[in-house]
């Protein structure tokens, strides 16, 4: 019997579709338009393709959220919220989708309420910690609407600053003309932004600015920037703030425990520890970053 094949490029026609029942030689774990994928291939095309990190994130994630409980009617809701969302509320439409993905509604069910359990192991872990690490990064989070002119001109940078400064001509008034960036087309204006946004030079000029304070022309890589800032928005801890830092301390937690994880490959059927290779997570997730 030949090999069945795997996926060749140009052959995703008719989209991805999971085989409910697998041959004995050798089983056939899904297809991809017309083109089986055998079960032994898997685990080649997951190095190969560079989704075994994202594999092994998703088991440390369900090995965290393994001991999360939610209460009946919020995995109801998190249920109906995802039928909706995939338009699955009538029951032809589901049991369609569950046939074309290969899954029963009981797994169906627990992918609709992952999202609603990892949420709830953030709040659990890393709630009590929102407070100081938004002191922490509270510097970066304030957000200022601030006028800038760029030109590759020193003596330009500087005769344009004399403008400005003497009222000779408005800052918008000198940016449209002059300056030589995207922020000509708003007169200067820039915001609001992050602190983080801006280059770090040009992000503490603004950080220890007072409203309308002017600077004189300074050297930014290729350019001569004069800059003035507006108006600073003081970061509040909201709730959009507060899931914000809650996803940013899981995702460190996450790579933490990705850092220094080896994960052995061994081929389908082999007992051979020289046909193990190793596989490092966080090495691989950081080169897709």
């Amino acid at each position: 019997m030949s090999h069945p094949s795997t996926i060749f490029p140009g052959s995703f026609s008719n989209g991805f579709v999971v085989s409910k029942q697998q041959s004995a030689k050798p089983p056939v774990a899904l297809h991809v338009g017309d083109d089986p994928v055998v079960a032994g291939d898997l685990l080649p095309l997951l190095v190969r393709y560079r989704m075994l990190p994202q594999l092994v994130r998703e088991a440390i994630v369900d090995r965290a959220i393994a001991s999360v409980e939610l209460d009946a009617d919020v995995e109801a809701e998190a249920y109906q919220a995802f039928l909706a969302r995939q338009h699955l509320d009538m029951d032809k439409a589901r049991t369609e989708w569950l046939d074309r993905h290969g899954i029963s509604e009981a797994q169906l069910k627990d992918m609709a309420v992952r999202d609603r359990r990892i949420q709830a192991f953030k709040s659990e872990t890393f709630g009590a910690k929102v407070e100081s690490y938004f002191l922490k990064r509270k510097s970066t989070l304030d957000r200022v609407v601030y006028s800038l002119l760029r030109t590759r001109e020193a003596n330009v940078a500087q005769e344009l600053y004399f403008r400005i400064q003497a009222g000779e001509q408005s800052f918008a008034e000198v940016a449209k003309e002059y300056s030589q960036g995207p922020e000509a087309q708003t007169g200067g204006t820039i915001g609001p932004v992050e602190l983080s946004t801006p280059h770090p030079a040009l992000a503490h000029r603004l950080s220890v600015s007072h409203p309308n304070q002017l600077w004189p022309p300074i050297r930014l890589e290729d350019w001569f920037i004069i800059v003035r800032l507006e108006k600073t928005i003081p970061a509040q801890l909201d709730d959009t703030t507060r899931q914000r830092l809650l996803d940013e301390l899981f995702s460190t937690w996450l790579q933490e425990q990705l850092q220094g994880l080896d994960v052995a490959v061994r081929p389908l059927g082999s007992t051979s520890e020289s046909s193990t290779s190793q596989v490092s997570p966080s090495s691989e997730l950081d080169s897709q970053s």
